[in-house]
């Protein structure tokens, strides 16, 4: 049947069962706009303060739903304030499809005005990018699209609608067809086919090795990556790391992929990784690797990283192989996939002397007393008091690591954080997109001073719409990773860390209609935190920390993962 292009586009959303949209309108894409009102009652739009908020919005949507998040955006600027967004979702494989609108074919390539390449801006940071200049293929583009984005390792995707193709008298041909028929089409069909899509089916030759070097090991270490996570591989994750009966290593990325609580769990690995994680690396005889792409954050030096065992990397993606660090085996294929034909294979193990060796070293979880309000005393409030199944989303920095380090993640997309892009600014629209698409879930946002002032504006959104986002601010009054840095590295010169200016936290929260409350001590923060659980809007606890407060453990980047900075409970 023939309808409008811009019906077709929403359509084709409704047909991926798109209910929810985080946007801001601009002149070329008002058409889409437009559009838009009269699908109302079947489409949520959710206005964002700007589009970089939008962008995280979507992302934290797609994260903590595993559905793929759907962000819009007008030409020029309106595109543009989105890339950091999508490079956020490209290195963490956050499967969202960004749609923009561009100028009109007669004005292309004329510098007119709000005109900007976008999908050659978008190209290096995006799985795929298509600028439609034919109506006739919206559809066809569309369900690629979301194929594309949640195919095999997930990313980002942009299409760019140049602004004649959405003109209201453009009709084209459209029969609905729904999400879970739309890889019958030929043009799916065709993608699907393609390496960038497809997840290879693994080698059994591949298994039966990996099965044999894990017979011949008596100190194996498992590492937990992004790719469990973005996989859905944690069930089948957990019964290989019991069978194995073998410590587990996480990495920022892998939070939620293995229970922080479990007693296998030895706590985050790399730069900032407990004591335990890091010596199994350094001490272990078989290191098996689950969608981890070893970045520099966790081998730090790829040429003493697990320099005792046998390197073993399995990964969806044949391009991370042998990348950062040279593997001695290597498995290509989903993680859930590989994993459920290893678990079908391997006998139990007992490494019971391994165990008693490494996990010892785990540091205790529970925080000190102290006069002065500590990270860990706000973190062990808030894992006290927050529903189990609280969504945490971060920013990055202290507070980021600290998030990780103490509080426990025990199903994926439980923690929003920008891992791979390391994205100041992140953890407000995540937790937007996060409360948007799991209601019934409570979500923390927890942030630094110097992060939430990049986003702080999406307050407004979180008044506007009711969400219960809780924020916390570990405000040491710097920016504090950079300074521990300086502190440790730089002979303490402090060039332009120190953020000895407004706004006054509270009085902001309270200028959005928001509650806000500061606090110095446990007690404070305990009382604080129950009365923003308990008032069923958004809140923004301002915890005033040490300017000095330092993550530990730290190891030097480029360093062997074992050459501590700084200690476990040092000063």
């Amino acid at each position: 049947m023939k309808i409008r292009a811009t019906a077709a586009i929403m359509e084709c959303l409704l047909e991926q069962e798109v209910d929810t949209i985080f946007g801001y309108p601009g002149g070329t894409i008002l058409n889409l706009y437009d559009e838009l009102y009269r699908y109302q009652d079947r489409i949520r739009h959710v206005l964002t303060a700007h589009e970089q908020g939008a962008a995280h919005a979507a992302d934290g949507y797609a994260r903590s739903t595993g559905r793929v998040g759907v962000c819009f955006a007008t030409s020029g600027p309106g595109a543009t304030n989105l890339t950091t967004g999508i490079a956020t979702a490209h290195l963490d494989s956050s499967p969202v499809v960004f749609i923009t609108c561009n100028v009109g074919e007669s004005l292309l390539g004329k510098d007119s005005f709000q005109e900007v390449d976008t999908t050659g801006i978008a190209m290096p940071i995006t799985k795929a990018t298509y600028l439609v200049r034919d109506p006739q293929t919206i559809p066809d583009v569309m369900r690629q699209a979301f194929a594309v984005a949640a195919t095999g390792r997930p990313g980002p995707v942009l299409i760019d609608f140049l602004k004649n193709v959405t003109a209201p008298d453009v009709m084209i041909d459209y029969e609905f067809v729904p999400w879970n028929q739309n890889r019958a089409c030929s043009s799916i069909q065709a993608l699907a086919s393609s390496h960038a899509l497809k997840a290879p089916e693994p080698d059994q030759g591949d298994i039966d090795t990996l099965v044999d070097m894990i017979a011949q090991s008596e100190r194996p270490l498992l590492i937990c990556g992004g790719g469990v996570v973005r996989g859905k591989a944690d069930q089948v994750f957990r019964k290989f790391a019991e069978k194995l009966d073998a410590p587990v290593a996480i990495t920022v990325m892998g939070g939620g992929g293995f229970p922080g609580s479990h007693p296998l769990t030895t706590g985050m690995i790399g730069m900032h990784g407990s004591q335990a994680s890091n010596v199994a690396c350094a001490e272990c005889d078989l290191l098996i690797a689950v969608g981890c792409r070893f970045s520099d954050r966790v081998a730090l030096d790829p040429a003493t990283f697990a320099s005792q065992a046998k390197v073993v990397q399995i990964d969806i993606d044949r391009a991370e192989i042998d990348k950062n660090v040279l593997t001695d085996h290597h498995i290509i294929g989903s993680a859930k996939r590989v994993l459920t034909l290893l678990n079908e294979k391997m006998p139990q193990y007992d490494h019971t002397a391994w165990k008693e060796h490494i996990l010892p070293m785990r540091a205790p979880s529970v925080a000190e007393d102290s006069p002065k309000l500590t990270p860990q005393q706000v973190l062990e409030v808030i894992r006290l008091q927050a529903p189990h199944d609280t969504i945490v989303a971060t920013d990055v920095g202290q507070h980021q690591m600290w998030s990780i380090k103490y509080l426990h993640f025990d199903y994926p997309g439980q923690l929003l954080t920008s891992g791979g892009f390391g994205t100041m600014g992140f953890g407000l629209g995540a937790a937007i997109g996060a409360q948007m698409g799991n209601p019934d879930k409570r979500v923390v946002h927890v942030t630094g001073d110097g992060c939430f002032r990049m986003n702080c504006h999406e307050l407004c959104t979180v008044e506007h719409y009711g969400l219960p986002i809780i924020t916390v601010i570990f405000n040491n009054g710097t920016l504090g990773m950079v300074r521990q840095w300086q502190s440790l590295i730089y002979g303490k010169r402090y060039s332009e860390t120190t953020l000895d200016r407004g706004p006054d936290f509270v009085k902001l929260a309270e200028a959005y209609g928001l509650k806000g409350f500061r606090v110095t001590d446990r007690a404070e923060m305990e009382t604080a935190f129950a009365q923003a659980l308990a008032c069923g809007s958004g809140a923004v606890i301002d915890c005033v920390l040490d300017i000095d407060e330092m993550v530990r453990p730290m190891v030097a980047a480029g360093s062997p993962i074992t050459d501590f900075l700084l200690k476990e409970g040092s000063k």
